[in-house]
């Protein structure tokens, strides 16, 4: 999942307080989360484990891990989802990437990923997460990335803009993604039709 470009000088980026809201809402999220599956349970919990370091938890540069948003992007009907071929480790992923000091909320820093990684306005976020993943990954010289996921519809007729940091964005059905695979993207599938189902968000007829 690319990162993201800071681009407000006048966010301090070294200060874990600057993380101080988003981490409160990180903690209350996922305190009152009823996980979608028992592997979902279990990275919830260390999710929790980890946000008991504090504000720093938000940021990259936390390197023990920190918490990440992304986003299983839907066209408008549901019937196909916009996944990225991410540049650096050669793999088709969902889009996401890390919290930034301008975040408030993990709704907000999902939605924002997903829009800057799909080119695409008008998203709507379902405010609940689908899933909740820990992996590891090569940032900071090696860390973790506690992963929470949101289910995001996009408008009719939406049209995707390659970011800098992916090779190709592609729409596939669910039930056909694309190889290879990012670990942890194809479990998405199930928790986001299902997200669907109860959500205030109203596919297009």
């Amino acid at each position: 999942m690319p990162d993201a470009v800071i681009t407000d000088p006048t966010v301090p980026t070294n200060d874990p307080e600057t993380y101080a809201a988003l981490h409160a809402d990180a903690t209350a999220v996922l305190s009152s989360w009823q996980p979608t599956s028992p592997d979902a349970a279990d990275a919830r919990d260390r999710t929790l484990a980890l946000l008991a370091a504090g504000p720093i938890a938000m940021s990259r540069q936390h390197r023990p891990g920190h918490v990440t948003a992304s986003a299983w992007l839907l066209d408008a009907t549901g019937s196909r989802v916009l996944l990225c071929l991410h540049g650096k480790f050669g793999r088709w992923v969902q889009l996401g990437g890390h919290c930034e000091p301008t975040d408030q909320t993990l709704v907000a820093a999902a939605l924002r990923e997903a829009t800057e990684e799909s080119g695409i306005a008008g998203l709507r976020i379902d405010p609940v997460p689908i899933d909740v993943d820990v992996h590891q990954v090569q940032c900071q010289g090696g860390s973790a990335h506690y992963d929470v996921r949101f289910a995001v519809l996009a408008p009719p007729g939406a049209v995707e803009q390659i970011s800098d940091e992916s090779e190709e964005l592609g729409w596939f059905p669910p039930d056909q993604l694309p190889e290879p695979l990012a670990g942890g993207t194809a479990q998405l599938v199930a928790p986001a039709r299902a997200a669907l189902r109860r959500s205030p968000l109203r596919l297009a007829p």
